[in-house]
């Protein structure tokens, strides 16, 4: 058998030094210098809201926003408690009713009404088609919706059922029950409703709220009282109105008017976000070439900041853009998951829409729809980048919206900028040892153990200027 150069005694290649006719190629990589990537991240994000946002300067720490006047109105949603195995409406939030709006729960007596009212709900529960409440039928209960989704519909001009929209938790139909006189009838459903999926509904009858005013003075009072209050003298909006004439003649006398200010302007603190990046001097000094370890590690930690920052804009309790829109802003899915019908509700809501803002799967699950209907969507350019769009209003992708755990996510749109009393970021720039715009990289000091201690800080808020400057989808289904 003959040996070919490439081979050793045994056959096998690249065998022993005695056939190898040239250098081995792992021992010429010891002599070598291998070409490195700076450290990557999958946490990276496009952050298009941080990008999209017009960013306020906010020097002394606090945004306030002022408004007129507005009359305060109950938004209608009550919260309900054990929606699943035994709900009931939470007291407290009884009060966004009409009727109830003026039981203060810290007076005497307040709170245990309020929980008489909440205990005399009774759950029913229908399903799909089942018809809770006809159109022309004597309206003589409340309705809660504890879970579930309820179809609005009324006949239309020529007799052919019409869709109003759709109900989810929370919401309320009959509230006008509460203050009727209980020895007559007060009217009829305006609408037809009905289950468009399983639903949970807490009723409350006329009869069984007249057995509770009876029993308590506190309750009827409060009840008699929200039926003599003069309605407020304001715009469709809520606001205080201003006074004025038009389309008169001759000299008749032409009204006064000024515009009253809220007295209790919301204020904005800006948030904080933080940590301590800590850097072994041995490393900084020893193993710092080709690339600055130190410098790679705060590149890292300031990346991972700014999500941060994207995610509490989007779902901070106190600033989030989820929780600041206003109840009358937020709708539900007609059918589940995100269709044209949808997005177009949520753009005649505002005077000018900038973008929408929905998690990668809901812009993904709308694209489905959008195929099964054959509409192709729209494209938009946006810095440099081609999006999904929808009447012209680019859908940009945020993978900090949440989604539950049963698929259920939201979508956002809003209109940006002071100019337009839209939706603005907050942050503070021109910090110490300022690294990025709004970032700081301060040192603070090296320890017993040689390490290297720096404090990075960011400072952000989101504020929404009018309740109509931010709208959200919510209940967007994405399994389908």
């Amino acid at each position: 058998m003959t040996l070919t150069p490439e081979t050793d005694a045994a056959g096998g290649p690249d065998g022993g030094a005695a056939s190898r006719q040239s250098l081995d190629t792992r021992a010429a990589r010891q002599l070598s210098t291998t070409t490195k990537t700076p450290p990557q991240t999958r946490e990276t994000s496009p952050r298009w809201l941080l990008r999209m946002l017009p960013w306020v300067e906010v020097p002394g720490g606090a945004y306030r926003v002022n408004r007129r006047l507005t009359h305060r109105v109950g938004d209608g949603r009550v919260p309900v408690v054990g929606e699943r195995t035994d709900p009931r409406p939470l007291p407290a939030g009884l009060r966004e009713l009409t009727v109830l709006r003026g039981l203060d729960e810290g007076a005497d007596g307040g709170m245990a009404a309020l929980c008489a009212v909440a205990d005399a709900f009774t759950a029913a529960r229908y399903h799909p088609g089942d018809v809770i409440a006809e159109a022309g039928r004597p309206a003589d209960r409340v309705l809660l919706i504890a879970h579930g989704r309820v179809r609005r519909t009324r006949s239309g001009e020529h007799g052919d059922p019409v869709l109003l929209g759709t109900m989810t938790a929370g919401e309320v139909a009959g509230s006008a029950v509460l203050g009727a006189d209980g020895s007559r009838a007060d009217g009829a459903w305006p609408e037809t409703l009905r289950a468009a999926t399983p639903c949970t509904v807490l009723e409350l009858t006329r009869e069984a709220f007249r057995r509770l005013r009876d029993r308590s003075p506190l309750l009827d009072r409060r009840v008699r009282a929200a039926a003599e209050a003069p309605p407020p003298d304001g715009n469709k909006y809520g606001e205080a109105a201003i006074s004025m004439a038009a389309g008169h003649t001759g000299e008749p006398d032409i009204p006064g008017t000024f515009v009253d200010y809220d007295p209790a302007p919301r204020e904005y603190a800006l948030g904080i976000a933080q940590t301590v990046l800590r850097v072994h001097t041995r490393v900084a000094d020893l193993y710092s070439e080709p690339m600055d370890q130190q410098e790679q590690q705060i590149r890292l930690t300031v990346a991972a900041l700014r999500e941060r920052q994207e995610h509490d804009l989007v779902n901070d309790p106190g600033f989030g853009l989820l929780h600041s829109a206003d109840a009358k802003q937020r709708i539900p899915a007609r059918s589940g998951p995100p269709t044209p019908d949808d997005l177009d509700d949520l753009l005649c809501r505002r005077r000018r829409s900038d973008f929408f803002l929905a998690h990668p799967a809901a812009i993904a699950a709308f694209g489905r729809e959008c195929t099964r209907r054959g509409v192709l969507p729209e494209t938009a350019q946006v810095a440099g980048r081609t999006v999904t769009a929808w009447r012209g209003v680019p859908l940009l992708p945020c993978d900090k919206i949440p989604v539950s755990r049963t698929r259920t996510t939201s979508v956002l749109v809003m209109r940006t900028g002071e100019e337009h009393s839209g939706v603005v970021g907050l942050h503070r720039t021109g910090l110490p040892d300022e690294y990025e715009p709004g970032v700081s990289v301060r040192q603070m000091d090296i320890g017993g153990q040689a390490v290297r201690r720096f404090l990075v800080t960011a400072y952000h808020s989101a504020a929404v200027l009018v309740p109509d400057a931010l709208g959200v989808l919510e209940g967007v289904e994405l399994g389908r």
